[in-house]
């Protein structure tokens, strides 16, 4: 019996030491890149263009080379995060003109209102510069996450759109998108017509 339990001994202390293993192999949930933010440095835009803005340095400013692209129409590009705010210019008319105008920024916003699970409106409105506007911030899987128009309420309209060259998850693209905000708001703090 002694020669039995020597034996018996040594696979019951393997069972119990292989038994006593997790093997719960559950897949672990997907994961973004870290991203790593570069320092708030700003430049000032030198075009020869009817307004003037501070950008950030490690944004690049190209003219829009798109088929409908008008003159002083331009994009801020920003290549670390593979998006761009397009930035477009127009010489106001009249009272009619400007008025569709500001109708069409609305509309352009709230065509995300299927995908979007937010949008809120700011007022812009610095009188000493003669800039006025709206900023749309809008939340939610949608193509364009901030859009804002700046007028002089006479003769000049300028209008900006965030976008990505990205299919839209909105939850990978927070963080970016709060970073740049800072710089939109930047833009708009600084901005001014030069006539």
């Amino acid at each position: 019996m002694k020669l039995k339990q020597l034996i018996f001994l040594p696979f019951v202390l393997l069972l119990c030491i292989t038994a006593c293993q997790n093997h719960d192999y559950s897949p672990k949930p997907k994961a973004y890149f870290r991203i790593v933010f570069p320092e708030k440095k700003y430049t000032n835009f030198t075009e020869p263009v009817p307004f003037s803005f501070e950008y950030p340095i490690y944004a690049t400013v190209e003219q829009d080379q798109s088929r409908d692209a008008r003159k002083n129409w331009y994009n801020l590009h920003f290549k670390q995060f593979n998006g761009f705010l397009h930035l477009t210019y127009y010489d106001v008319s009249g009272k009619g003109e400007y008025d569709e105008m500001v109708e069409d920024a609305r509309k352009l916003a709230f065509k995300h209102t299927i995908k979007a699970s937010a949008i809120d409106q700011k007022i812009i409105n610095y009188p000493s510069r003669k800039v006025y506007g709206i900023y749309y911030a809008i939340e939610g899987n949608t193509a364009s996450s901030v859009q804002f128009f700046l007028t002089d309420s006479a003769k000049h309209y300028f209008r900006g759109a965030l976008y990505f060259n990205e299919r839209p998850q909105y939850d990978s693209i927070a963080p970016v998108v709060n970073f740049i905000k800072k710089d939109i708001d930047t833009l708009i703090a600084t901005f001014m017509w030069k006539n």
